[in-house]
């Protein structure tokens, strides 16, 4: 316990710092601390620390940890940060507090027909595409924006902002503006749709969640900073 504890003060700790190095209020950047990998034990490790915003990639591991994590401590809150697939999206509103990887029209309508028979809503984030090939995402405002005006008919998706994930570079310019873009596409958004609150930029990890903060981001994910590497 007493790894993830120092762990996560340093990591808040330098989250604060960033905070203030780019002119932000204090306490305005959340950590999710991703635990993939990571069994239960070390997520409720990390609770009794403070800890309470927690992220994972895999729906299966997701279901398999967190469903005792939740009957332990309701007050946890979980958002799905990997690729969704259609044929995942029911045990992931089952479990999810936040979808993150809403990354197009199909995934959302699969969302509305599962959390409709769940009777959950559902909050989701719209991934956009700002790195290199490899990365998942919208990769145009407009089929971004179809996405926002099927929801505004939607009883069960709130949308709450968007995510993306930055190129892997020691090119902190290039990091940057992929971020920058983000930001881009949030102010567009929101101009388009004021109905909706966006205000949630998921951006930044544990290699470039610094230039994140000074770019605007509310959340970062960190995973390997907190729990340590998988053995």
């Amino acid at each position: 316990m007493n790894n993830i504890q120092n762990r996560l003060e340093n990591v808040l700790a330098s989250i604060r710092k960033a905070e203030f190095s780019s002119g932000r209020q204090t306490g305005s950047v959340k950590l999710l601390a991703v635990s993939k990998f990571h069994p239960s034990e070390s997520v409720l490790q990390a609770v009794s620390c403070g800890q309470l915003l927690f992220g994972e990639n895999r729906v299966q591991e997701a279901m398999s940890k967190f469903q005792s994590v939740k009957e332990n401590c309701s007050f946890v809150k979980l958002h799905l940060i990997g690729q969704l697939q259609r044929n995942k999206v029911k045990q992931a509103i089952s479990i999810a507090d936040c979808i993150q990887s809403v990354d197009r029209i199909e995934l959302l309508q699969e969302i509305e027909k599962q959390a409709e028979k769940q009777e959950k809503v559902v909050k989701v984030l719209f991934e956009f595409h700002t790195a290199e090939e490899s990365k998942s995402g919208y990769t145009d405002i407009d089929s971004l924006f179809r996405s926002l005006e099927y929801v505004q008919s939607s009883k069960y998706i709130v949308p709450a902002g968007f995510m993306t994930m930055a190129p892997f570079s020691n090119n902190d310019v290039l990091v940057s503006e992929s971020f920058k873009k983000l930001v881009s596409v949030q102010h567009k958004a929101q101009s388009r749709f004021p109905e909706f609150n966006l205000d949630e930029l998921s951006m930044g990890m544990s290699n470039d969640y610094t230039l994140a903060i000074a770019e605007g981001t509310t959340m970062v994910r960190i995973g390997a900073a907190i729990f340590g590497e998988r053995v």
